[in-house]
């Protein structure tokens, strides 16, 4: 019994001890104000959630607050309905439920979201957070639950082009600022310089570039929403991008239970099924 709000709890963001009771029971706590509290033991019949919960640092008990964005469509994003929904969002509920834990996203903006959860206004960032030496310096990550190397994107009709050693000379069309107008630039390829995504597929699918090189998740959302079936992907980096959930230091018994909950997900089918839905592939390894 999962619950998703956008809104802080009654707790407040304080740092506070999590202990969770046993036996999958939902119990009513009466205050003296007349307050009803719900109090939710376990998600899963109580046996699956790990004994280590009594040791979790936790902005609400019982709850793993959780933030992200809301606005990073496939990944975090609102529905038709409004409902909040999206493959991260999906895949930080089901390891809330692993835990035995309720689920509260809270919806912050990417350029203050670390400050968020250094703040203690969520106990894990759940929004692509991808791993490097910087953010392992700082913050606790688990193990990624999605891997995504570049690629190397043409028309479906071209025969030309089937790897990295045949971009030499040919157009492509590239974000000045991303990392994928060096690596074009750097296999000789002539760039022409465009706002981002869509710029880059719209000319390709008309003929003007040969080819461009981006994320491989971008990639597969847009033949998945799209149906696009005039492109294709022909070669992959070597070096993936590799994307975690954050924590903040201190955590680390919340940070083990949510790798071991992560290989359960892995073992059991869960995350390639979220996967599909969203990408039409396993995107977790």
């Amino acid at each position: 019994m999962s619950t998703i709000s956008n809104t802080p709890g009654s707790n407040g963001p304080r740092k506070r001890k999590g202990a969770l009771i046993g036996g999958g029971i939902a119990l009513a706590v009466v205050l003296a104000a007349g307050v009803t509290v719900a109090v939710v033991a376990s998600q899963n019949g109580g046996d699956d959630a790990p004994a280590a919960a009594e040791g979790y640092d936790l902005v609400t008990d019982g709850t793993l607050t959780i933030g992200t964005e809301g606005t990073y469509k496939p990944f975090t994003f609102h529905d038709e309905s409004g409902e909040l929904t999206g493959y991260d969002v999906e895949i930080a509920t089901a390891v809330a439920e692993k835990l035995g834990l309720e689920v509260r996203f809270e919806e912050t903006e990417w350029d203050g979201i670390f400050a968020g959860l250094e703040a203690g206004r969520f106990d894990v960032i759940a929004n692509q957070v991808s791993i490097n030496e910087e953010r392992q310096a700082q913050y606790l990550l688990s193990e990624p639950y999605t891997v995504s190397p570049g690629v190397v994107i043409v028309r479906a009709d071209d025969t030309e082009i089937t790897g990295f050693d045949d971009l030499e000379g040919k157009r492509a069309a590239q974000s000045a600022t991303s990392n994928w107008y060096e690596l074009s630039a750097g296999y000789g390829a002539e760039i022409e310089t465009v706002e981002g995504w869509n710029e880059s597929i719209a000319l390709l699918r008309d003929g003007r570039i040969d080819f461009t090189l981006n994320d491989k998740l971008t990639f597969l959302d847009y033949v998945q929403t799209e149906g696009a079936t005039d492109i294709k992907e022909v070669a992959e980096t070597d070096d993936p991008s590799l994307n975690a959930f954050a924590l903040a230091q201190g955590n680390d018994e919340l940070l083990a239970d949510i790798d071991d909950a992560l290989a359960e997900l892995a073992a059991d089918g869960t995350l390639a099924e979220i996967g599909e839905k969203y990408f039409g592939v396993d995107v977790s390894k």
